[in-house]
């Protein structure tokens, strides 16, 4: 292959694989299969004739070919961002896709009823949904509209705050007869907490409560949200989440602590000029609408 004539497709490979750490990490993002992201990475290696990544215990890191590709791959990603952003802004079509993309909870949890309500109000608006904890960069159309647990500061941007989701302690109930129910601070430093892994807003979040948080509270640690709450189903410890989820969940005891977790912000987000195309206006729209229901109880 040319060099010059090298798919955007390959670049954008490499962009999300050199950023994530990982195949799947970057898979998820992109919302490709994990062996086609593998085969775009060997494609572009062959162009370039050279290495890209070297397996670590935790994933792949970028070699030195790739630590000098990086920021000349991001500012094509920003030209062909650009293209994107005009191309799409001028698009006065009232329907056609558009992607959102909110993490794995909120996808499993909170969206499908409200996107089976917008498609009943919309029928010629499609959706990709893109689950992901990551931030989606909306600058390059790597989603139309975010949903996001905290306010976005880039600019070009504009957010619309919809709700505040109180957050509470739960153990199943397997956990709670094995171990019991504390109900002082100083009892819950004697219990298995169910934790993340390389993500440290759990041990931040204890902290900044005046509590000592360290890894040691947490003995099952996992990164993915939707495992982190099986694992605490499933008796492995007490676990942080949606306080209407856990309350909703018939095998999950509620821990009665004088903890006063701080509530996540719920943010729609999209790109300004993106904003102002008719099927996106109408999707945030109706965004907007259906889901402050869905927050309001928690």
């Amino acid at each position: 292959m040319d060099i010059a004539d090298l798919d955007w497709s390959l670049m954008r490979a490499f962009l999300a694989v050199a950023e994530e750490g990982s195949l799947s990490a970057a898979a998820r993002r992109l919302g490709q299969s994990q062996p086609t992201l593998g085969r775009q990475v060997k494609a572009l290696e062959r162009a370039l004739g050279a290495e890209l990544f070297s397996r670590v215990p935790k994933g792949l890191e970028p070699t030195s070919t790739a630590a000098a590709l990086l920021p000349h791959a991001q500012a094509m990603r920003a030209a062909m961002g650009q293209v994107a952003l005009a191309a799409a802004a001028g698009d006065a079509r009232p329907s056609g896709t558009v992607r959102l993309t909110a993490s794995d909870a909120v996808c499993t949890w909170r969206l499908p009823p409200v996107i089976a309500a917008l498609r009943e109000a919309e029928p010629g608006i499609e959706i990709e949904l893109v689950p992901s904890d990551s931030s989606s960069n909306l600058l390059y159309r790597e989603a139309d509209i975010a949903l996001r647990m905290y306010r976005p500061r880039q600019m070009d941007l504009i957010a619309r705050h919809i709700a505040d989701v109180p957050l509470a302690l739960f153990a199943a109930q397997s956990y709670v007869d094995r171990k019991g129910l504390p109900t002082t601070l100083e009892e819950l430093r004697g219990h298995d907490l169910v934790g993340f892994d390389r993500n440290t807003a759990l041990l931040e979040g204890f902290r900044a409560l005046g509590l000592p948080a360290e890894e040691g509270w947490f003995p099952v640690r996992c990164d993915d949200n939707i495992v982190n709450w099986a694992l605490t189903r499933a008796g492995c410890g007490i676990g942080v989440g949606q306080r209407a989820i856990g309350r909703a969940d018939p095998a999950l005891v509620e821990m009665p602590l004088p903890l006063d977790l701080p509530p996540l912000p719920v943010w729609l987000t999209s790109h300004e000029a993106m904003r102002r195309t008719p099927r996106i206006a109408r999707t945030w729209d109706l965004l907007v609408e259906l889901l402050r229901p869905v927050f309001r109880d928690g």
